[in-house]
């Protein structure tokens, strides 16, 4: 299905933590000098308007980068987070978010290359645009889990795959745990980051079991929501699920989450969640 379009939650709480989740990874693989691969399964339109008419029908961009926007306080991997944010408003005035491409795009160098997927017709031509001149991009107008699939393991043996599907199919859960095995049988150093909705309580415990029983090891999750009750209609909380964290990771973005949750969403019923799906 191809309805999805993310142009609607652009900037959002769970882009918030998908992004910080993203920039946390590559900044630090990119201590090493060796060359990565950045792979992103559903790369989306690659930047957002959110003065455009679908933004401004949900405004949800208002309790994710609209709570940090112009903030002077913030703690460094939120600091260099909202810095990539303003590269694209070098007005001061939010005007567009990146998409998961153009976070990756700018925490890479010159050496690294990123493969970038996506099928809906629309989005694809306007992905494309973005990275036009960027010679390290390859933008692909495939589906992104066979594309994905193809491209392991990176002939540098180094790299992060974001895998990000809008989630419209229920079968979904289980095709990105199937495609997570596939993509670690063939490159099982990589780094794999998976984000998913929390829109059923079930559907959490279902992909939760299964991802342990895939034998895969080395699983985190990190959960943020703007509240723990997962009966209420819509998407409160979102999370992601890496596989080979770096061992930074789950420490960085515990802090910085918590300031988050205390700076930004007082007095709320916003919440933080941390689980070892599988150890060493």
């Amino acid at each position: 299905m191809l309805s999805y379009r993310h142009a609607y939650h652009a900037g959002n709480f769970a882009d918030t933590l998908k992004h910080l989740t993203i920039i946390a990874i590559l900044r630090h693989l990119c201590k090493k000098s060796g060359p990565l691969h950045y792979v992103d399964t559903h790369a989306g339109a690659g930047r957002y308007d959110l003065q455009d008419a679908k933004a401004l029908k949900t405004h949800e961009f208002n309790e994710g980068i609209g709570k940090l926007w112009g903030r002077q306080d913030l703690p460094p991997l939120l600091d260099d987070y909202l810095q990539v944010v303003a590269r694209l408003n070098p007005s001061n005035n939010l005007h567009y978010y990146p998409g998961s491409p153009w976070f990756a795009a700018h925490c890479l160098r010159d050496q690294d290359k990123l493969a970038l997927c996506e099928l809906h017709p629309t989005d694809f031509p306007l992905l494309r645009e973005v990275f036009r001149g960027d010679m390290r991009v390859r933008c692909f107008h495939e589906d992104g889990y066979q594309r994905s699939l193809a491209l392991m393991p990176p002939p540098t043996k180094r790299g992060l795959v974001v895998i990000d599907p809008s989630y419209e199919v229920k079968t979904e859960y289980q095709t990105v745990v199937n495609h997570l095995q596939a993509l670690h049988k063939r490159f099982a150093t990589g780094v794999f980051a998976l984000w998913y909705p929390v829109v059923d309580a079930g559907r959490l415990q279902q992909l939760e079991y299964s991802l342990r029983q895939t034998g895969i090891k080395r699983i985190q999750l990190f959960e943020f929501g703007l509240t723990g009750n997962h009966d209420l209609p819509g998407m409160g909380s979102a999370g992601m699920v890496v596989i080979n964290p770096p061992w930074t990771l789950r420490e960085q973005l515990e802090s910085t989450m918590q300031w988050l949750i205390n700076a930004a969403y007082p007095d709320s019923d916003a919440y933080w969640r941390y689980l070892e799906i599988a150890g060493e």
